[in-house]
C-alpha cells in the first residue's frame, strides 16, 4: 500500500518516510463580478529523497517550518528517487515507480489492429514528424537504416542547432563547418553503385553556393542566422517526400500506429496512484498522482461534478480544458513555415521557428462519478511570490527578472498566437520547475478571442487588472502586457506597484491607484527597467508596450522582444542580450536552480475541507458535458512521458535474436499467435481501463 502521512508540526520525525512538499497559501483578493469562480492556482512541492524503494523511504533531517500562512501544508509522501537532468525529476524516470505490470499495462497489439488509425489520424510529414515526438524518433530510426536519408537528417538537426545557438559564436563556427563537410560531394559516399549521392536533387552550383556560405560562416567572430534556410528547405523537402512515402510503407510506421493505438486507450481513475492532497480551489481539490505505466508525477486537479454544477460553471470548466488541452505543443518543436501557394516556403520571420510553451501543461482529462479530473503538470520549485517574499525580499537582481520576464513574454506569445488572453498574470500564478525555468499556470480566467474582437468583463486579481478592465471598458491582448509590466515591477521592487507591502488598503482604493496615479521607481531600476515598466503600465491600451502593432495586436511580444531590456545588456547589473532562439528551444540556463533539498513552503497547517454539497442531482443532460471533457490522454505530452520515463525505449524493440517481433510480423500464423496473446492479455487491461 502506498504510504502517504500528514505533518502538522514537522516535530523530528523518524518515520520511514520522504517530505515530498507543501500546498502554498490560497489566493486573496480575486475578482468574480461575473460570477465565474476562479480555478486553483496548483502550489508546488519539492521532494526530499535518500531511497529508491518506497519501503524505505526516511526523512533525512528535521525541518523547522515558518509560521504565519493560512492556507498552507507540507504533506508527506514514499515515492522513488530520481536525479537525472534530463526532465525525469519526481517523473518516475526509468523504472522507478512502475508498477510491477507496467509492460503489460502498455502491451502492443498486432499492427494489423491498428491500421484503421491511419484514416483517422494525421499522417502528413509536418505533423507525425515535426509535431510527435514519437513519430519523430521513430522517422530518426527510420532514416538511419538509409545512408541518404541518414545525412539528410543530420544536416537537418545541424541546421537546428546551429540557428538555436545564437549566442555562442564558437558552437556556430564549429556547426558551420560539420553543415560543409555534409553538403560536400567528396565526402558523400553512396550506398552501393545504383545508388545516387544524397544530395543530388540539389544542383552542383547549388551545393557549392552552401558550402562556401558554410565556410564563411565558420571563419566569422558571428556567423549570422538564417543562412542555411535554403538549402534546409530544399532538405526537409526531400525528406518529406521521398523518404517520408517509404516510412509510412515500413515497420517504423506501423509500430508509430502501435503507439497512437496505445496513446488512445481510455483513461480513468485506476490509470493513476492518488497521492496526498495539496490544495483546494473553487471547484474542488488538487492531489499528486502517478501515472501506474510509467510512473511519472502530476497534479491532480478535481472538479466536483455536484459543485461544477450548483455555481453553473460548466462552460468556465470545459473552457479551461479546452484552452489547456489547445496549447499543448512539443517544449522543443521545428516548424518551418510552409506557403502553400505556388508550392513553395515562406522566407519570413527568419524562416525556421522554435515553439515552445513555458506554460503548465494538460497531460490527462478524464471523468470519475463524482469529478471531472485535469491531469497537469506538477512544478516543484515552488511559485514566484514565494520565493520573491520569504526566500529574496526587497526583489531580484535585474539579470534574473530580465529571464523571468523573457519566459513569460514567450509563454504570453504562444497564447496569444492562439488568439487567448491570459488575465490573471501575477507571482503566484508563475511557477519554477526543478531546473529554475517558469511557467505560467492556471488558465481559469482565460478567454479565446473571437476574429480578434475586443471583449469585456471585470476578471482579474486586485492590483494587476489594466486599467480598462476595472472601468469595464473593451479590451484585448493588452490586459496581458499590463500585468507583465506590474510583474516586472513587482520582482524588481520587491513589492506591487499600486500597493505597498503588508499594506491593509479597501480593493476600491487600488482600483483609484491603478487608474490615476503613476507608480514611483526606486534606485533599484536600470534605465531600461524603468522605461519597460512605463511601457507596459501605460494607463491607455493604444500606447501600452506591446500594443502599438496596429492591425496585428496578437504579436505584440515581437514589440517587447526588441526593447533594449531584453536586446541590449548593461555591465553595471550583469544583464546580457536575450538570445531568443536559443530560450525558445530550452537550451538557456536559468540564473537561479531550484534547491532539490529545499521546500519552498512557508508553515504547516492542515487543508480545510470542503462541505458536502446538497440539493444537486446530476441527470442524463449532464452526461453530454461530460463526454466532451472526458477525452483522454493529451497526444504531445503522452508522448514525452513514454520517452521521458523510458517506457518508449524499452518497449520500441523491433527484432529479437535477429527476427522481426510478432506484432510486426506480416506472417499471418504467427500474427494471430501475437493478436491472441495480446487478446489475452487485454483481457485484463480492458478491465483495469473499463469506464466508471
Amino acid at each position: 500500500m502506498d504510504t502517504f502521512l500528514i505533518a502538522n508540526n514537522l516535530a523530528p520525525c523518524t518515520s520511514n518516510v520522504t517530505l515530498l512538499g507543501f500546498v502554498e497559501e490560497e489566493r486573496e483578493d480575486e475578482i468574480e463580478d461575473d460570477a465565474i469562480g476562479n480555478a486553483v492556482s496548483v502550489a508546488s512541492w519539492r521532494s526530499r529523497i535518500s531511497s529508491p524503494t518506497p519501503s524505505t523511504l526516511r526523512l533525512e533531517k528535521p525541518l523547522k517550518p515558518t509560521l504565519g500562512s493560512k492556507k498552507a501544508s507540507f504533506f508527506l509522501m514514499a515515492t522513488p528517487k530520481c536525479t537525472s537532468h534530463s526532465s525525469h525529476s519526481i517523473s518516475g524516470g526509468q523504472k522507478k515507480g512502475k508498477s510491477k505490470k507496467w509492460k503489460n499495462y502498455l502491451q502492443f497489439p498486432h499492427y494489423t489492429e491498428c491500421l484503421y488509425l491511419r484514416s483517422e489520424i494525421d499522417v502528413s510529414y509536418s505533423y507525425v514528424v515535426e509535431k510527435q515526438p514519437i513519430g519523430k524518433l521513430l522517422f530518426e530510426q527510420f532514416c538511419n537504416t538509409d545512408a541518404r536519408y541518414a545525412r539528410a537528417w543530420a544536416f537537418l538537426c545541424k541546421v537546428e542547432e546551429y540557428e538555436t545557438s545564437d549566442d555562442d559564436g564558437k558552437s556556430r563556427r564549429l556547426l558551420a563547418k560539420s553543415i560543409a563537410s555534409l553538403l560536400s560531394i567528396e565526402n558523400d559516399a553512396p550506398c552501393s553503385s545504383n545508388d545516387s549521392l544524397w544530395c543530388s536533387f540539389l544542383s552542383e552550383d547549388y551545393i557549392q553556393k552552401f558550402i562556401t556560405t558554410a565556410n564563411d560562416a565558420s571563419q566569422e567572430s558571428e556567423p549570422s542566422s538564417g543562412i542555411f534556410f535554403e538549402a534546409y528547405k530544399s532538405v526537409r523537402s526531400f525528406l518529406a517526400d521521398r523518404s517520408f512515402r517509404k516510412f509510412l510503407e515500413s515497420r517504423y510506421f506501423h509500430r508509430y500506429l502501435q503507439w497512437k493505438w496505445l496513446e488512445k486507450r481510455p483513461v480513468d481513475k485506476h490509470t493513476f496512484r492518488l497521492y496526498r492532497v495539496l490544495g483546494k480551489g473553487g471547484f474542488g481539490e488538487v492531489c499528486a498522482c502517478q501515472v501506474r505505466a510509467s510512473g511519472k508525477m502530476y497534479a491532480l486537479k478535481k472538479l466536483e461534478k455536484k459543485r461544477v454544477k450548483k455555481r453553473h460553471a460548466e462552460t468556465l470548466s470545459l473552457n479551461e480544458k479546452q484552452i489547456l488541452q489547445k496549447i499543448n505543443s512539443p517544449f522543443v518543436s521545428l516548424i518551418v513555415k510552409v506557403e502553400l501557394a505556388a508550392d513553395r516556403m515562406s522566407a519570413s520571420a527568419n524562416c525556421i521557428e522554435y515553439a515552445t510553451t513555458p506554460l503548465v501543461s494538460l497531460a490527462y482529462a478524464y471523468e470519475t462519478k463524482d469529478a471531472l479530473c485535469l491531469v497537469l503538470t506538477l512544478m516543484n520549485g515552488g511559485d514566484l511570490k514565494f520565493h520573491l517574499y520569504n526566500l529574496i525580499p526587497g526583489g531580484f537582481e535585474e539579470k534574473r527578472v530580465q529571464f523571468y520576464a523573457a519566459e513569460i513574454t514567450l509563454g504570453l506569445q504562444h497564447l496569444h498566437k492562439e488568439h487567448i488572453i491570459y488575465r490573471d498574470l501575477k507571482p503566484e500564478n508563475i511557477l519554477l520547475d526543478d531546473y529554475g525555468h517558469v511557467r505560467i499556470s492556471d488558465l481559469g480566467l482565460a478567454v479565446e478571442l473571437r476574429d480578434n474582437e475586443p471583449i469585456k468583463g471585470r476578471v482579474g486579481t486586485v492590483g494587476y487588472m489594466a486599467p480598462e478592465v476595472i472601468k469595464n471598458e473593451r479590451y484585448s491582448y493588452g490586459v496581458d502586457w499590463w500585468g507583465l509590466g506590474c510583474l516586472i515591477y513587482e520582482m524588481m521592487e520587491g513589492k506591487a506597484p499600486f500597493r505597498q507591502r503588508k499594506e491593509k488598503v479597501k480593493r476600491e482604493e487600488v482600483e483609484r491607484r491603478v487608474r490615476e496615479d503613476q507608480e514611483k521607481y526606486s534606485d533599484k531600476f536600470s534605465e531600461s527597467g524603468r522605461t519597460i515598466c512605463r511601457g507596459l503600465l501605460h494607463k491607455e491600451p493604444g500606447f501600452r508596450l506591446g500594443c502599438r502593432r496596429v492591425g496585428k495586436p496578437e504579436e505584440g511580444a515581437e514589440e517587447l522582444k526588441s526593447h533594449p531590456f531584453f536586446s541590449q545588456g548593461d555591465v553595471n547589473t550583469g544583464r546580457e542580450p536575450i538570445p531568443w532562439k536559443k530560450m525558445e528551444a530550452g537550451k538557456l540556463t536559468p540564473p537561479f536552480c531550484p534547491d532539490p533539498r529545499a521546500v519552498y513552503a512557508k508553515d504547516v497547517l492542515d487543508i480545510e475541507q470542503f462541505s458536502t454539497v446538497k440539493g444537486v442531482r446530476l441527470d442524463a443532460t449532464d452526461n453530454q458535458f461530460y463526454g466532451k471533457f472526458s477525452t483522454g490522454s493529451v497526444s504531445i505530452p503522452w508522448q514525452n512521458e513514454m520517452i521521458e520515463t523510458e517506457c518508449f525505449r524499452e518497449l520500441n524493440v523491433m527484432e529479437e535474436n535477429g527476427e522481426l517481433v510478432l506484432d510486426l510480423r506480416n506472417d499471418p500464423i504467427r500474427g494471430e499467435n501475437s493478436k491472441n496473446e495480446s487478446n489475452n492479455k487485454f483481457g485484463f487491461l480492458a478491465r483495469l481501463f473499463k469506464r466508471k
